[in-house]
């Protein structure tokens, strides 16, 4: 791979941001509005008998993780829509640049929007809830990797199907990443789950993610055991989405696809 190509294309999309007051408030617009109403949410079940402890803790930092999740997501799926929209996708692949090189500078604009989004809501869950972030301390990291990691992993899968499919699967871009929601256990502990729920959400890495937060905050350690299944998990997922994106591509060029993508 190229890098001079991978900055190349990162740009292009850098300039969009720039010259595009619309899609610098998309960034913002739906983190802000989620940590405003999820903040509120907050402060009232803090403030009723019996409220259970670190409760603002729990919804506040799942808030952010998730949002950490699904940004890294979008980076990949809707840039790719974007390409689609302005009629460049056949532009891009009939120049040098080469599928990975696509994916890689995909991803480089996911971590640009995503820690954008997230130094923001991080600053105003302080000032406005005083709820401090980086109470997790180094356990953030691997947190923040793993989300990450799985976002692209469904981004991936999300741009080959939208490459297989065309318009019919567009919405997939908005929508796949909450597929996972229910079994990620992102605001409830994985124990509330119906039992055949719960071994489905063994194998979603950000299931694991989640109970180490809760961990972290009520008890300050995790269990190996959570950021291991993360890690292992997450392993499989983009070497598999990454198998599927390169096969759905070989097989939407030699078919000619490409020309009808987005028509």
């Amino acid at each position: 791979m190229a890098l001079s190509r991978i900055v190349a294309l990162l740009q292009r999309h850098l300039y969009l941001y720039k010259r595009s007051l619309a899609r610098l408030m998309e960034i913002f617009y739906w983190p802000l509005l989620d940590l405003l109403v999820w903040g509120y949410v907050t402060v009232y079940l803090a403030q009723m008998p019996g409220a259970l402890p670190f409760v603002a803790a729990f919804l506040l930092g799942a808030m952010i993780l998730w949002d950490i999740l699904y940004r890294s997501q979008q980076g990949i799926s809707i840039s790719l829509l974007e390409e689609i929209w302005s009629r460049n996708l056949l532009n891009l692949f009939v120049s040098p640049l080469r599928p990975g090189e696509f994916l890689a500078a995909m991803m480089a604009l996911s971590i640009f929007k995503l820690s954008t989004a997230a130094a923001v809501t991080v600053t105003l869950a302080w000032l406005i809830y005083s709820f401090d972030f980086f109470m997790m301390g180094l356990y953030l990291v691997p947190f923040v990797v793993n989300l990450v990691v799985l976002g692209w992993a469904i981004g991936i899968v999300t741009a080959a199907l939208i490459l297989r499919y065309g318009q019919k699967a567009e919405v997939l871009a908005w929508g796949l990443t909450f597929l996972f929601q229910p079994v990620s256990a992102v605001f409830y502990p994985v124990s509330v789950l119906p039992g055949w729920l719960q071994e489905i959400a063994r194998y979603i890495p950000a299931a694991h993610v989640f109970e180490g937060m809760r961990e972290v905050i009520a008890h300050g350690r995790v269990a190996e055991e959570h950021l291991l299944w993360a890690f292992a998990l997450n392993g499989a997922y983009v070497a598999g989405s990454l198998i599927y994106f390169y096969h759905v591509f070989r097989s939407v060029r030699e078919r000619g696809l490409l020309l009808r993508v987005g028509e």
